[in-house]
């Protein structure tokens, strides 16, 4: 296998910040040093967040850049269980010191509410879900490689409204009722096309709007109402897809697929499904953001409480999601290259965790990709 070689900006292989389509986002941090907090989770969370630390601290090594790491409290259940709230009062304040500091929140997987209300406490209205073909595994993949080829699609869901944030009850009696409210107003889904548009707009010029115009008529008229609005001039071509034919899209032709935009429920599922893009629900990662620079990176999956403690977990979500904070929060582009193709390089080796492992793969756990992952970007800086 040649040589990993880092992209250049004369190549135009940097990649421009997502989050600079977002109001009050400059996609630079003024403070003197990142400033990051750090929220472990559960289950295999302290396996994966520790294996990206340890990436973490080989490039802070290797450049020596200042970066301030600190380490909040319980989240998800295991908060649940210890003070009744899966977002404690703590862990606010604990993030709140952090985005005060121009800082961002990594996180680990964290079940019950704690994500959604994380969300709407700190309005993190905006998620982005980059799905970028891993040429390295197409020999683990289920689809064939030459139905990947070149697929590069983002998806944007609306993180802080709908029916996650709806009222919600059910109503005794002998034939009892369940009542989940879905609501959305012109500026909530406005904020999230903007946005949307200016991506599709740099990128390659079309977007996806992901709604159930007959399911759930009265919210999907006022997506695509606003849409047709707002993209009117832009350069832009857009079409409204039923989300069910959308999820079909994403697996049969996602390289029709640029910028695919949904509210809140419906962006949830179609970003999981799109983790079939590349390999494992391991692999996908995220970044979730607000007004004021506000952001939390975090993995696509859950807890996975079934791996936890075994050394099978696969880290490279968590890593990716790493490179996205280096490159969005605090614009360490080259850091974040450096990871990105570090982590190709050792996959393409054939150094694999069980879930993305092939006939002539080399298994091993999550601490020794992590390790041989640092290693690799180590020696790229």
């Amino acid at each position: 296998m040649p040589a990993a070689t880092l992209p250049s900006a004369e190549s135009g292989d940097i990649r421009p910040l997502l989050s600079s389509e977002l109001p009050d986002w400059n996609g630079g941090n003024d403070a003197p040093f990142p400033v990051v907090g750090m929220l472990v989770g559960e289950g295999i969370g302290a396996e994966v967040v520790g294996a990206a630390c340890d990436v973490l601290d080989h490039i802070r090594e290797k450049t020596g850049r200042r970066i301030d790491v600190s380490f909040g409290g319980k989240i998800g259940r295991l908060a649940q269980a210890e003070c009744g709230a899966a977002l404690s009062v703590g862990v606010i304040n604990f993030c709140e010191s952090v985005f005060a500091a121009g800082g961002a929140i990594f996180c680990g997987p964290g079940g019950g509410r704690f994500v959604y209300d994380l969300r709407a406490h700190f309005a993190l209205y905006c998620k982005l879900t980059p799905v970028r073909h891993l040429a390295a595994i197409d020999d683990a993949s289920i689809l064939r490689p030459e139905r990947l080829d070149g697929v590069d699609l983002i998806v944007v869901r609306e993180n802080a409204g709908g029916f996650y944030f709806g009222r919600s009850e059910i109503r005794p009696g002998e034939d009892r009722t369940a009542i989940q409210d879905c609501a959305y107003r012109d500026s909530e889904v406005q904020r999230i096309l903007r946005p949307a548009l200016e991506l599709a707009r740099r990128r390659r010029g079309r977007l996806a709007l992901a709604v159930k115009p007959d399911g759930i008529p009265a919210i999907s008229a006022l997506w695509t109402e606003n849409l047709e609005q707002l993209a009117a001039g832009s350069g832009v071509a857009w079409q409204v897809l039923e989300v069910d034919n959308a999820a079909y899209q994403l697996i049969a032709n996602p390289r029709e697929l640029d910028i695919v935009v949904a509210p809140n429920m419906f962006g949830d599922v179609l970003s999981d499904a799109a983790s079939v893009l590349l390999g494992s629900r391991g692999l996908s990662f995220s970044g979730n953001f607000g007004p004021k620079r506000r952001a939390v990176y975090q993995t696509g999956h859950g807890a996975a409480q079934d791996l936890a403690g075994l050394d099978r977990a696969n880290p490279v979500g968590q890593i990716f999601s790493l490179a996205m904070m280096l490159r969005e929060s605090f614009g360490w582009q080259r850091e974040a290259a450096a990871l990105e193709t570090a982590t190709s390089a050792v996959l393409g080796q054939g150094w694999r965790t069980p879930d993305i492992a092939s006939a002539t793969s080399r298994i091993i756990g999550t601490r020794e990709l992590g390790r041989r992952i640092a290693d690799a970007v180590t020696d790229l800086l």
